[in-house]
């Protein structure tokens, strides 16, 4: 028989993650869990892939705080269904250095057994996350084709 997660569990988990309650996430961890955030790892060093609950929660209370501080962490929208749950979350922090502040949307695609998190993919609005955190846009001058109605793809 599968496993199915309770909708209670996966809340508690958000509970303590939104709290960046570290010990409380921790005990919500698989010894071997696989996390990835999908992200700009050069701005954002807490992105890429990590294996293990001591990594992840290393990531989480170290790697994290070097980047920003996490000011609300919400989630709009869950989605639980046998052992994955879904959710669609907006993160509001403040930069190191100059405190400046930014906000982005974020979903996060995980899969529990026993009650605990063994797999984690988030995947992160990264082109706005990059934009706030460099302090400009992205966007680059394109040279305009004599019909404006023609997009480069």
């Amino acid at each position: 028989m599968s496993y199915c997660v309770p909708r209670d569990v996966v809340k508690a988990f958000y509970d303590a993650y939104a709290g960046r309650d570290i010990e409380r996430c921790a005990a919500f961890l698989d010894d071997d869990v696989h996390w990835t955030i999908s992200g700009p790892v050069d701005l954002l060093c807490f992105c890429g892939t990590r294996r293990g609950k001591a990594v992840v929660i290393d990531m989480m209370r170290r790697q994290v705080p070097q980047v920003f501080e996490i000011a609300s962490f919400v989630t709009d929208t869950m989605l639980v269904e046998g052992d994955r749950a879904a959710t669609f979350n907006r993160l509001s922090a403040r930069l190191g250095g100059d405190g400046r502040p930014i906000s982005y949307r974020l979903a996060h695609f995980m899969r529990f057994r026993d009650g605990k998190v063994i797999e984690n993919l988030s995947l992160i609005d990264s082109l706005d996350a990059a934009e706030q955190v460099l302090g400009h846009p992205l966007t680059q001058e394109c040279d305009r084709a004599e019909n404006d109605n023609l997009i480069a793809v």
